[in-house]
């Protein structure tokens, strides 16, 4: 049985309000980020937040609308930095930069703590549907960015009418998260770009 939209309008934080909540959820996304989502606990947050008991549960109700947040954070600050290169995505050599933006900015942390989204789902997504849930859609969305990008160099002819933009998104994605998780164990990002070299010499196979 569905249950009926709630009609409970949110409430509206004040300026202070919202600097605690951003506070928390900040000191959310660092710890979890670091430590993972199962070994962070809320009063951890609540001691690097620097906030109360009251102050936190005023905001959080339970740890799982706190992960749900920090999902959206997450999400947010990658699609904003993805969209920003793959919507400009038109030719093999932006696939390059797009590749080695990504390799740079991993590089900062020797590889450690892997992808944004493809850690949390990791972790996630057998345990908890409501987070799965949301990381799927936002996992569909960076796919989308970058079958787009992929639909654009062939609509311009620099790919084959053949090329299918969704399969090689999907092969792209698969090299580009497995790249994450072998840089993470090693501290090592070379597997990283050479997952994504290989991944993109394939598309290449599509030049027209």
């Amino acid at each position: 049985m569905v249950e009926p939209e709630s009609t409970e309008k949110p409430v509206r934080l004040t300026v202070r309000g919202e600097a605690t909540r951003a506070r928390i959820l900040h000191a959310a996304v660092d710890l979890m980020t670091v430590k993972g989502v199962a070994a962070t606990t809320l009063d951890d947050v609540r001691a690097a937040s620097g906030t109360s008991k009251s102050q936190l549960y005023h905001h959080y109700a339970d740890k799982d609308a706190l992960v749900q947040d920090v999902i959206e954070y997450q999400a947010e600050d990658l699609l904003t930095a993805q969209g920003q290169q793959l919507r400009r995505l038109n030719s093999i050599r932006g696939l390059e930069r797009w590749r080695d933006a990504i390799i740079q900015r991993n590089a900062l942390r020797n590889g450690a703590y892997g992808c944004q989204l493809g850690s949390l789902a990791s972790e996630l997504s057998d345990q908890n549907e409501r987070a799965r849930s949301a990381l799927a859609g936002h996992f569909e969305t960076w796919l989308a960015l970058i079958a787009d990008g992929l639909r654009r160099m062939r609509d311009a002819g620099k790919l084959r009418r053949d090329a299918d933009p969704e399969r090689l998104a999907i092969g792209l994605m698969g090299a580009l998260e497995g790249g994450y998780l072998l840089a993470q164990t090693g501290h090592d990002i070379k597997p990283m770009r050479i997952a994504l070299d290989m991944a993109i010499d394939y598309i290449r196979t599509f030049q027209a």
